[in-house]
């Protein structure tokens, strides 16, 4: 079965690969030195500390796995050529027709998707219903509690 395309900015590209590299030469180390610290207490049978520690390296080599994953199928977005529809990788200023209220979006892949800084995925309901639109267009958007209109007021 062939893996999910991931699509990033080259600045998510950038924070993957300094992801990795944290997680294979810095976090992993710690991990092992905290298992071998937490042996030295000796029956690990009731050591919570070598519990704790063999779960966090669980982890560690799981975040590693995925992210070597993401690097191996990674298509980066450089740059948007063109500002007269809505693209992936561009940003993108809205008016909601309800409230009035106006925000602006810069829309990425879902890897690198942050609300808290209005990156939002081209798989979210906003992103997917924005996309391929003009400066000017009313679009739905599907949510749970109903339907939301937002207006493309520019696009950059």
């Amino acid at each position: 079965m062939a893996e999910k395309e991931v699509i990033l900015t080259l600045e998510g590209l950038k924070k993957l690969e300094e992801e990795l590299e944290l997680f294979k030469t810095v976090k992993r180390r710690e991990v092992v030195e905290r298992i071998r610290q937490a042996m030295d207490f000796g029956d690990i049978s009731e050591n919570s500390e070598y519990d704790e520690a063999k779960n966090d390296q669980g982890f560690i080599e799981g975040r590693i796995i995925t992210l070597v994953k993401m690097l191996r199928n990674v298509r980066v977005i450089d740059k948007v050529e063109r500002t007269d529809i809505v693209a992936l990788g561009g940003k993108v200023r809205l008016k909601d027709m309800d409230f009035g209220d106006e925000e602006e979006y810069y829309i990425v892949g879902s890897a690198e998707a942050n609300p808290d800084t209005n990156r939002i995925s081209n798989e979210s309901p906003v992103g997917k219903a924005a996309l391929g639109q003009a400066k000017g267009a009313i679009v739905e958007v599907n949510v749970p509690e109903g339907i939301l209109h937002y207006q493309i007021l520019n696009i950059m």
